[in-house]
């Protein structure tokens, strides 16, 4: 297979001859080989981790995205990634950096939908009386 690995500004890696897949979705860890039939997996924050024959298995820790699987193609577009250090250091990673930003975002998200609630909430009360 050939497993890409895109970031919202640029290509993170593009890795050739890959014998097997492993992503966390959110229904549990999912394994994918060459002969998988196509399809599309929602990614949460954790480790990918990737075999091939020359390197053997390699681990990046990866922040919320898709995998897209199709033919040999194996396209997987995430926030962020981080690569090339050990495996203690990327579930590190995963636990202080991603969950820790996905957290910020429920916070901002909450509190957005308070401002919009009160905007309507004076919005209909402006225009009733």
């Amino acid at each position: 297979m050939r497993l890409e690995l895109l970031l919202p500004f640029g290509v993170f890696s593009v890795t050739e001859k890959v014998t097997r897949i492993v992503a966390e979705t959110n229904c549990g860890s999912w394994g994918f080989l060459p002969g998988r039939r196509d399809c599309v997996a929602s990614l949460v924050p954790g480790i990918l981790e990737y075999e091939t024959l020359e390197s053997g298995v390699s681990f990046v820790a990866v922040d919320c995205g898709i995998l897209v699987k199709k033919g040999s193609d194996v396209v997987v577009s995430v926030r962020q990634a981080v690569g090339g250090v050990e495996l203690g250091a990327l579930e590190k990673a995963v636990k202080e950096d991603f969950l820790e930003l996905d957290e910020h975002e429920r916070t901002m998200h909450s509190a957005l939908a308070r401002l919009e609630s009160s905007f309507i909430r004076r919005y209909v009360e402006f225009y009733h009386d």
